[in-house]
């Protein structure tokens, strides 16, 4: 630990400037859409209680040395393998998924945490690994350390959450040093797992979702309906919106689980072209801070834990916006910091609180390659 005073001349401002924006345009979404339930606001006790507990988390991560997470990496993958193990036997059902634990009214997904541990164990294989050419040892072996997690969230099953692991893990990889032959061969194993999972492991509500984002007009009342409605209130936003709380989709509830999975189309229709340059602008300092501290550290761990970070944000925003502009399946993906869900907003605080925590004992040196 160190004093108050060091620690607060050494915080990345701007990157807890960029997670504020997105909070606020957040939280205001949330409100639009609670009142067109009646304005109990009952999500935004719960989504500040969980912004409350995941800033504290956030500070005590943040003023911990992130050398923390080299010693428990391996600890922490392995807790977040048996969690994903527990929830398939344990867990309670919600939304087709067999993946949450629920305790006292709050309901927690386990492979939430196993995105942040999978980032860890990741970062501590390839900082080892750092000074040697990247091999097909290198990635079979990190793709085996994301393939566990992958194929359980599978289990659940969870599509969007499985997308998730995977990107974080081909993020890394790219910085990792991954050729084209490595991709090569990824697309051809992906291939054939999207085969097996089309034919046997994907449920039909999945594959439905999947064959509106090829024909979402084929069905534009029942399998099309989400993508169809979502794109109706992108379109109507304009380039000013139609005022908070004055969105017609939104308030007349047209648009399904607007302050979740559709978050960023509530905001692009009541705040306009404006409202969703402004995410744009949030999410690229965002990714622009994180990426010039994994630049500046001379500690290969600590670029690479700060790069899976990245990755974690940067394939949130993708899936999740891509979806609301019907340019990808609808899975499910939350918008980080901005939408509805406490398990959401305490893993992007405490993604945020280890990326803090690399910035504040930053050593300029040597850049990572």
């Amino acid at each position: 630990m160190e004093s108050w005073g060091r620690y607060f001349q050494r915080v990345d401002w701007l990157l807890l400037f960029a997670a504020f924006i997105l909070f606020v345009f957040g939280i205001s979404a949330i409100y639009s859409v609670e009142l067109s339930h009646g304005g109990s606001f009952i999500l935004i006790r719960k989504q500040c209680i969980a912004l409350v507990i995941g800033l504290t988390l956030a500070v005590m991560i943040s003023r911990t040395n992130y050398q923390i997470f080299r010693n428990y990496g391996r600890g922490l993958y392995f807790l977040g393998v048996l969690s994903m193990l527990a929830v398939l036997v344990l867990g309670r059902t919600l939304n087709g998924s067999t993946g949450w634990f629920v305790l006292a009214g709050f309901a927690f997904q386990p492979i939430e945490f196993m995105k942040l541990a999978l980032i860890t164990e990741l970062a501590r294989y390839f900082g080892e690994h750092a000074e040697r050419r990247f091999s097909w040892k290198d990635f079979g072996r990190s793709g085996l350390l994301a393939g566990v997690p992958v194929a359980l969230a599978m289990m659940q099953p969870d599509l969007g959450g499985a997308a998730l692991l995977g990107l974080i893990w081909l993020v890394m990889v790219f910085f990792a040093g991954a050729k084209l032959r490595h991709v090569g061969s990824l697309l051809l194993i992906g291939g054939v797992i999207f085969t097996a999972g089309w034919l046997f492991i994907f449920h039909d509500y999945q594959t439905q979702r999947i064959a509106t984002f090829f024909q979402p007009a084929s069905d534009q009342l029942d399998t099309g309906y989400n993508v169809t409605q979502a794109k109706i209130a992108i379109g109507s936003g304009g380039v000013f919106g139609t005022g908070l709380g004055a969105g017609s989709q939104s308030q007349l509830r047209f648009l399904p689980q607007a302050e979740t999975d559709f978050v960023f189309a509530v905001i692009a229709e009541e705040l306009g072209f404006v409202g969703a340059l402004a995410i744009f602008g949030a999410l690229a300092l965002l990714f622009v801070r994180l990426i010039m501290t994994a630049r500046s550290t001379r500690d290969t761990f600590a670029a690479f834990l700060v790069l899976g970070v990245f990755g974690l944000y940067l394939a949130q925003a993708l899936v999740h916006i891509g979806a609301n502009l019907s340019l990808l399946p609808a899975t499910g993906v939350a918008l980080p910091f901005v939408s509805y869900g406490g398990s959401s907003l305490l893993l992007s605080c405490v993604a945020l609180g280890i990326a803090e925590s690399v910035a504040v004992t930053l050593t300029p040196g040597r850049k990572l390659s």
